[in-house]
């Protein structure tokens, strides 16, 4: 297996000179490590001495320790470098002046999941939005797409549902590394930032995370290991309905139901549908937190067998439309707020389109969604090629 060298890692061996003596601020988590699991924080300290002035966290809190969405962080002291920690998902989820008065040049070192609703790229663009409005420079360090850098996968946003969840009008699975979607965001939706991309040696567009021979270091609580992160732009679907999406379980995303669930009879109803390189197995779980907390829930595991052909958002509809058309006695979307957004459907705000809704409430076929989308994807693919670091 070939190891993949991070942004982070090539930075720290040869940190570029118009750093040096620069007041620096680090947008960073607990995945930002080398493969040595050294924190991005030691190594940028030990390859530019005294640089380091504050650093930043995202949602879910620079320990990764907030486990759902609208539960926010607090500024706080790291305890190893003794900086300041802002956060950026707490009274603000972008920079304030007194924050960037503290530094010259922000590095971005986060593991992104490839996928529109994660928010972490929407940390990044608001960044550089602050940035770029108070003439400071963006460097980011760019790491490994977890799904892969060829397939690009569903609808893409509509601006009238932009949101935390989605604030450009991108398709659901993007296919592009950090530092790729920053340039894109940076020149084709026109923040104009300073921005330098440190890129990643030996990756290639073909690989999964679990090619690049990088250990896994869960980017936020539920998505503990690289096929959460694979099953992830559909399965998150289900946060804007009453089904579980597996939280309060030791494999969020993965497994997913509801106590009214009828395995058996959705497993008739499935059987029929070609869902390409997985199985869903049937199961109960309890949740210890989250949907159904402390109920029995009968619900199915993605187990994924080939992940080239798996395509997460299809796979999802199509299952979806399976337990409303079963269910529709039981099966409810989630009420807001979500993300911040407290009148719009929680549903409509993930999926980026009621249309989508709307047409699994009606008696159309996810696969006639997919032939849907394809303009916008073409359009999309032809755009994001002029961004691409990795051929």
């Amino acid at each position: 297996m070939k190891c993949v060298e991070t942004g982070l890692e090539r930075l720290a061996a040869d940190p570029p000179r118009r750093l040096q003596g620069k007041r620096l601020g680090l947008l960073a988590n607990p995945a930002s490590v080398d493969r040595g699991f050294r924190h991005a924080r030691f190594l940028i300290e030990q390859s530019l001495p005294g640089g380091l002035k504050a650093l930043f966290s995202p949602q879910h809190g620079f320990f990764a320790e907030k486990q759902d969405n609208m539960i926010a962080s607090e500024d706080i002291t790291d305890p190893e470098l003794h900086l300041p920690v802002f956060s950026l998902y707490g009274q603000t989820r972008a920079p304030t002046t007194s924050m960037l008065d503290h530094i010259d040049t922000l590095i971005i070192d986060l593991q992104d999941v490839g996928t529109r609703v994660y928010t972490f790229i929407y940390t990044m663009a608001l960044c550089m939005q602050a940035l770029a409005s108070h003439d400071k420079e963006c460097v980011v360090l760019d790491r490994p797409n977890p799904l892969g850098g060829t397939t690009i996968e569903g609808n893409s946003l509509k601006a009238q549902y932009a949101s935390f969840v989605g604030m450009y009008p991108i398709p659901m699975r993007h296919g592009l590394t950090i530092g790729e979607i920053a340039r894109l965001f940076n020149d084709h939706f026109g923040i104009g930032c300073r921005l330098t991309v440190i890129p990643m040696a030996g990756w290639s567009r073909e690989m999964t995370f679990s090619d690049t021979g990088l250990p896994w270091v869960a980017p936020s609580p539920n998505l503990p290991n690289p096929v959460s992160a694979l099953v992830y732009p559909g399965q998150v679907l289900w946060e804007g309905t009453n089904v579980s999406e597996g939280r309060g379980t030791t494999q969020p995303f993965e497994i997913f139901g509801a106590p009214f669930f009828d395995t058996a009879g959705l497993s008739r109803r499935l059987n029929s549908r070609k869902l390409a390189g997985m199985h869903l197995r049937p199961l109960g779980f309890e949740p210890t937190s989250n949907k159904w907390q402390g109920q029995l829930c009968h619900g199915f595991q993605i187990h994924i067998l080939d992940p080239g052909a798996f395509r997460p958002y299809l796979t999802t509809l199509v299952v979806m439309k399976a337990v409303i058309d079963h269910h529709r006695q039981d099966f409810q979307w989630k009420p807001p707020p979500y993300e911040y957004e407290f009148h719009k459907l929680p549903f409509d705000l993930i999926s980026g389109d009621p249309a989508i809704r709307r047409a699994l409430e009606e008696d159309v076929s996810p696969f006639e969604l997919a032939h849907a989308w394809e303009d916008d994807l073409y359009e999309f693919d032809s755009i994001r090629k002029d961004y691409f670091i990795y051929r």
